[in-house]
């Protein structure tokens, strides 16, 4: 675990705040979004994740478990799809 540093809260607005140094946010790789978490009594902030971050893993246990078939594929193979609707 890093060295701590002490940061007053402020009030911004309706809201309250605090700033945190450059060097911190350069060391945790923190850019202009962040995600906040609160854990066991404690705020725990990172960086913003991309959406679907994660999504490829999953989508690998489900193949793994064979558990990537589509639900509804009878509907899919309707008339209506092969011969209504314009690609």
């Amino acid at each position: 675990m890093g060295t701590g540093t002490k940061a007053r809260i402020v009030k911004i607005g309706n809201s309250q705040g605090i700033r945190i140094p450059k060097p911190l946010l350069e060391q945790a790789d923190i850019g202009d979004e962040v995600e906040l978490e609160v854990q066991d009594g404690q705020l725990i902030i990172r960086q913003s994740r991309m959406p679907r971050f994660g999504w490829d893993d999953q989508f690998a246990k489900m193949a793994k478990n064979e558990d990537d078939h589509l639900l509804d594929s009878d509907i899919i193979d309707s008339k209506w799809d092969s011969e209504e609707w314009e690609w």
